[in-house]
């Protein structure tokens, strides 16, 4: 069996630069994020006849899915990116820190960590219905932050794959196991 993990197409959203930033213009940003248009590009998928696609809903990995996999695409929720912690107040602070204190942060405070323990919840259970479904040869659209979870998860069940810390956008990876 192989699953091909596939982070979507870079978002045409770049990061403030030098720009002063509160906890409100932080929010923002993610909104748009969320909803901004993605550079197409082309995806290289092995060769390999992928009989089924997985995509998040967020419309960054519905479009890339939609432009890699020609079949039906089921989406999923439960493979959208781990949401971005929150802040409260009005310090400004570069945004360059921000960046910083959401990655640090994903470790301190007890809101993100609940966050993380859901998500590697439904990747279980997404894993648990693909297996159980028979399917094999499938192909998973997703983001950078929850592809490292999908990753372990993948490893913790016997598959083999590349090591990657933040996985390139439009890049197949992917993972092998043998008697599912």
């Amino acid at each position: 069996m192989k699953i091909g993990l596939v982070r979507h197409f870079k978002v045409q959203k770049d990061l403030p630069k030098g720009k002063m930033a509160t906890p409100a213009d932080l929010k923002k940003w993610f909104d748009e994020y969320d909803v901004a248009d993605i550079e197409y590009m082309k995806c290289d998928l092995g060769n390999i006849e992928w009989k089924q696609c997985y995509s998040s809903t967020l419309p960054r990995a519905v479009k890339t899915a939609q432009h890699i996999y020609q079949g039906e695409i089921i989406h999923l929720d439960d493979l959208c990116e781990i949401p971005a912690p929150t802040f409260n107040g009005k310090i400004k602070l570069p945004f360059l820190f921000w960046a910083i204190r959401v990655r640090f942060f994903a470790y301190l405070k007890k809101d993100t960590r609940s966050d993380i323990r859901k998500t590697k919840e439904k990747i279980k259970r997404v894993f648990d219905e693909i297996i159980k479904s028979g399917e094999e040869d499938v192909l998973i659209v997703s983001h950078a932050a929850i592809m490292i979870y999908i990753r372990k998860e993948l490893l913790n069940r016997g598959f083999k794959g590349p090591k990657f810390k933040v996985a390139n956008n439009g890049q197949l990876y992917i993972f092998e196991k043998e008697n599912v």
